[in-house]
């Protein structure tokens, strides 16, 4: 498992460290991914992950990486959010346990989007409510491990705060040519 995640996930970060992308940047990323990954409806995260990495300008290899890498997460979510959605706005409790869930999906589909649709739009609302804290408590915990990792790899990527190496030079030029 540890080599698994290494090679799918530490690997395209370190990729990405060292290809010039900031690890502001690469923290977003992996942040918003997270975020989205964790819906509590299954089979809509790779089109929300591949509009958001366009909308924000986001790196969508890195994106739908952690997106797929965190299924077993959107899984465990389902019923949390399910139980988050009933206390926030009301409703009858569900009476079933996540595999009972599932079976029940799978096995009669139109029978449970009939009687789920209500509390799945109620554990889409919770949802909503955690995603900025989601993408904020990732997006600040591995900004400075990020950083941090770009400074070891000596990688020459920016902070975001940094100007681009040689910036000054290029200015003086252009100023020197009259652009």
């Amino acid at each position: 498992m540890i080599d698994f995640l290494r090679r799918r996930l530490v690997r395209p970060v370190v990729e990405q460290l060292t290809q010039g992308l900031s690890p502001d940047a690469i923290a977003l990323t992996i942040a918003v991914g997270l975020a989205i990954a964790v819906i509590p409806v299954v089979g809509t995260t790779t089109v929300l992950c591949t509009t958001a990495a366009i909308v924000l300008r986001l790196n969508q290899p890195l994106i739908q990486a952690i997106n797929y890498l965190s299924f077993p997460l959107q899984l465990a979510f389902i019923v949390p959010y399910l139980r988050l959605g009933r206390i926030l706005f009301g409703g009858v409790p569900i009476q079933m346990s996540a595999p009972e869930l599932a079976a029940f999906v799978t096995s009669r589909p139109v029978e449970a989007f009939a009687a789920l649709w209500r509390v799945t739009l109620q554990a889409l609302g919770a949802w909503f409510l955690t995603v900025p804290i989601i993408v904020a408590v990732v997006y600040f915990a591995l900004r400075p491990v990020l950083r941090s990792a770009a400074r070891r790899l000596g990688s020459g990527t920016r902070t975001g705060s940094e100007p681009a190496p040689g910036a000054d030079s290029i200015r003086v030029a252009e100023e020197r040519d009259g652009r």
